[in-house]
């Protein structure tokens, strides 16, 4: 879509409108997509594992986001809300940005009405961002859980986890149970 496109938004103006918005919205080269409210599942299995995550990185000068963090990706022109994401990257630190633009792990809690998209056309904007080295799909349907890493040549590979979930990325491994707890997804 060309910028003259009258009906194109440029990321200044939806950065200045979603300031103000009472709801979040994510951006795609020059489309606006309001986001919709979570499951209790989704929601129960997005904080199990950030806390976890925070938890063990505490310390380590990496920063762990839940929900509320822009992620924006220059390639792409497009801004996401990752339900997790992880940045290490110093570039990342300043407190005052809208978004971050490193991170090195993303993790998508799949909805039905995400799930389709997440794998697809998200994925796709994710892997063009040099300093990311996994993501991760976690279902709300069924106790399941896609680790795609970044291999030294670049090129992507889906690890399937047994019992514990390697997260290479920020070197530490979340048991599913963990993941799941307080909630009524089985196997």
């Amino acid at each position: 879509m060309l910028a003259t496109d009258p009906l194109y938004i440029t990321p200044d103006d939806y950065l200045a409108a979603e300031d103000i918005s009472p709801i979040r919205h994510e951006y795609r080269d020059g489309e606006v997509f309001a986001m919709t409210g979570g499951t209790r599942n989704h929601h129960t299995i997005a904080l199990n594992v950030a806390t976890a995550l925070k938890i063990h990185l505490r310390g380590s000068g990496c920063r762990v986001f839940m929900e509320g963090m822009k992620l924006r990706i220059e390639d792409s022109n497009s801004f996401y809300y990752p339900d997790i994401v992880v940045t290490c990257d110093d570039r990342d630190r300043p407190n005052n940005e809208q978004f971050i633009n490193h991170p090195s792990l993303i993790i998508e809690v799949l909805s039905p009405s995400t799930a389709r998209f997440d794998r697809t056309e998200k994925f796709a904007d994710y892997r063009t961002i040099s300093s990311l080295t996994e993501y991760v799909l976690v279902s709300t349907d069924r106790q399941a859980v896609e680790v795609f890493q970044r291999s030294d040549r670049g090129v992507w590979q889906l690890a399937t986890p047994g019992d514990l979930v390697p997260l290479i990325s920020v070197n530490t491994a979340i048991a599913i149970a963990e993941i799941y707890d307080d909630t009524d997804i089985f196997h």
